[in-house]
Order: structure tokens, then C-alpha cells, then sequence
């Protein structure tokens, strides 16, 4: 990946996140890596935990950004929401996979696009 991918990237991250907690979003974590995987975002909103997928563009030449969250990036992410709860111990509780499209055109205000319940824990939804 490029330096210039990776920083579109993380500005798109912290666009998100400002947009989420704006939201009334509370963020437990950010970029969260294990064996199974990374997850962009961790955040609770009521009594759900949220798994947001942060997928910046700079156009819509590829297509809208969620169309990037394919089915073995859906497992991968499922796999790690798993092992985070495990590792956090967490009691049986609401999840749910988010997506969130961020589209910086030709201004520095971002377009986002908030795709909630993209796709179940149990099975995977393709776009």
C-alpha cells in the first residue's frame, strides 16, 4: 500500500470517527488487530456493540466505497468481532457490522455515508 493509500486511509478513519461520535457513538477501540484480523472502528451505541468498516475514496469512478466490503473481508471482520468479545470477556450482547463510506471529492469536507446492519454475524450479504 501506498504512503498516499495508507494517509487517505487514516484521514477517512478519523472522519469517521468524529462523524460516529457525533452520533452519540461511544468508541472502545480503534484499529483493533488480532490473529483473526483488524476492525477500524469499536464503538457501543446503546446497548449494542458496533464493528464499523471505514472505506475511504477520493471518486465514485470504483463505485460507492461499501461495494470494497467483499465477502472474505465480511468473514474476516465477523472472525475478529468474535475474538475481541472473547478477549473482553463480554456477556451476550447486541452486535452489529456497520459500514461506513467516506468520499473526500474536490473539497476537505468528507461525504459518509453510515450503512448500518451492512451484513449479519450469521451469514454474509453481498452487495
Amino acid at each position: 500500500m501506498t504512503e498516499a493509500r495508507r494517509a487517505l486511509g487514516k484521514k477517512g478513519e478519523a472522519a469517521a470517527r468524529a462523524f460516529l461520535e457525533r452520533r452519540g457513538v461511544h468508541i472502545l477501540a480503534a484499529n483493533y488487530t488480532c490473529a483473526a484480523g483488524e476492525i477500524d472502528l469499536i464503538g457501543r451505541e446503546r446497548e449494542a456493540i458496533l464493528f464499523v468498516e471505514v472505506k475511504t475514496r477520493t471518486s465514485a469512478a470504483f463505485g460507492p466505497p461499501q461495494l470494497a466490503v467483499h465477502q472474505r473481508k465480511q468473514r474476516q471482520i465477523v472472525r475478529t468481532a468474535q475474538w475481541f468479545l472473547a478477549e473482553r470477556r463480554t456477556p451476550e450482547v447486541a452486535c452489529r457490522f456497520d459500514v461506513l463510506a467516506v468520499t473526500f471529492m474536490s473539497d476537505e469536507i468528507p461525504r459518509i455515508q453510515w450503512v448500518r446492519d451492512a451484513f449479519p454475524a450469521e451469514g454474509v450479504r453481498v452487495w
